[in-house]
């Protein structure tokens, strides 16, 4: 709760509010559009991961199916692609988008990709100021006036943005890959590849909401730091 108690601060984050709720309908107008679209390949998604690795001369990742809507991710630590049901059975449009840039992370894996070890490095970091940092923040601001836990609060905050602002390039990235991949293998047809990249282009959205929003709290915390420092 601590991230939404109302301040006049709270201004700061509507435009950002407003573009998570857009980003978030996007991606689900895109992902139910063309997961009704068959694909002229003709291959689901899990096919579509496996002959991708196989091309990228990657044989020691696995393709497993997990549970969920848009649940898809790639485990470096395991080295697993995991593509959620619709995803891994299906054979449409969607789903050949969504298969091809997760198997774009294991690629940039595969290949040392500087961002994507730099977003692994930040993890533990992002993981501890996502459950820590307003806590503390709060508690020291609003119940014991401690400058010093405002401090920590928003330097553990400050981790969670980092993490965000370098997941873009990673997120990015994966999805040129999975475009040059996807067309340069003919696994789409001419008029295919733009729909494809729409697909990819509204889950990017969300990523650019998550770190405009993160940033945007960063930015009332050290207005409410600098408010306290007055006082």
């Amino acid at each position: 709760m601590f991230p939404f108690m109302l301040d006049g601060t709270m201004i700061l984050l509507l435009p950002c509010i407003a573009l998570a709720l857009y980003a978030q309908a996007k991606v689900r107008s895109a992902y139910t559009k063309y997961s009704q679209i068959g694909s002229a390949a003709g291959i689901t998604g899990a096919e579509a991961a496996r002959r991708l690795l196989r091309e990228n001369g990657i044989v020691d990742v696995a393709v497993e199916e997990t549970g969920g809507t848009l649940s898809d991710h790639y485990d470096p630590r395991a080295k697993v692609v995991r593509l959620s049901s619709d995803i891994y059975r299906g054979h449409h449009l969607a789903g050949l988008a969504i298969a091809a840039h997760e198997v774009g992370h294991a690629v940039q894996h595969a290949a040392g990709y500087f961002p994507l070890n730099l977003r692994h490095a930040f993890l533990p970091v992002a993981n501890i100021g996502s459950w820590a940092a307003f806590p503390l923040f709060f508690i020291g601001f609003f119940f014991v006036g401690s400058p010093l836990l405002v401090d920590i609060g928003i330097m553990l905050y400050a981790g969670v943005v980092a993490f965000q602002v370098i997941t873009l390039p990673v997120e990015f990235n994966a999805s040129s890959r999975a475009m040059a991949q996807l067309v340069d293998g003919r696994y789409l047809r001419a008029d295919e590849a733009g729909d494809a990249k729409k697909v990819l282009n509204a889950a990017a959205m969300t990523y650019v909401a998550a770190t405009a929003t993160a940033l945007m709290h960063l930015v009332r915390l050290l207005i409410l730091r600098g408010g306290m420092s007055r006082d």
